[in-house]
């Protein structure tokens, strides 16, 4: 049986946080392919067109042939996580699923669309986050409460951390960055062709094209 992950996000943009986290994955279980899922409309929250998140995931993840970009979100209005799961499970048969999800994210799972009933259906593999200084004593007492949650209602889960260094990166910081400053200062923050694209498309400058 393959073992596979969904590392599912906005990816407004794509950074080298993302990237670590993917590929710290794949060696930890260790697994088979990366399956990254674009979301096309996020929850709460105003993102960049889904075409250029898509072709700047697209140009991060090239050259790795453990990774691969899905369009699964392509049309569809509002997404959940189970359905993408389900659906994943249609073409990759005879494979035991993983979840690559960062530990704020996991929080909320007990509170997601049939969140109980998704928690049994794959591993989760928790990325610790920088949250004011929280260390991974104070995450691993988080991750317990939830298993916690879901246990007291007869649902199983199966976590783990991944062992990564703690990278204050985050997509939010380079909108920032390029909107107060410039797209230079993103340098080392993504991938080189993910800036090269965000001056392309003028992106998150507050001018987009």
């Amino acid at each position: 049986m393959q073992k596979l992950a969904i590392f599912g996000g906005t990816f407004d943009p794509i950074h080298w946080g993302h990237l670590l986290v993917a590929q710290r994955a794949l060696h930890q279980v260790p697994l088979e392919k990366v399956i990254w899922v674009p979301s096309r409309n996020p929850p709460h929250k105003k993102a960049a067109l889904f075409e250029h998140r898509v072709e700047m995931l697209q140009l991060a993840t090239r050259e790795n042939p453990a990774f691969t970009v899905s369009l699964l979100e392509e049309n569809r209005g509002n997404s959940y996580a189970i359905d993408t799961l389900i659906d994943l499970s249609a073409f990759y048969p005879n494979t035991h699923w993983y979840w690559i999800v960062g530990l704020d994210t996991f929080q909320t799972l007990p509170r997601w669309y049939r969140g109980r009933e998704l928690a049994q259906m794959c591993d989760w593999l928790i990325a610790p986050r920088l949250l004011g200084g929280e260390n991974i004593t104070q995450s691993e007492f988080i991750c317990k409460q939830i298993e916690q949650q879901l246990t007291e209602k007869s649902h199983s889960i199966h976590w783990q951390f991944l062992n990564i260094p703690l990278v204050g990166v985050s997509s939010s910081l380079i909108r920032k960055l390029c909107r107060d400053d410039s797209v230079s200062a993103i340098r080392y923050l993504v991938p080189e062709p993910v800036r090269n694209y965000i001056t392309a498309h003028n992106l998150y400058s507050g001018n987009p094209e």
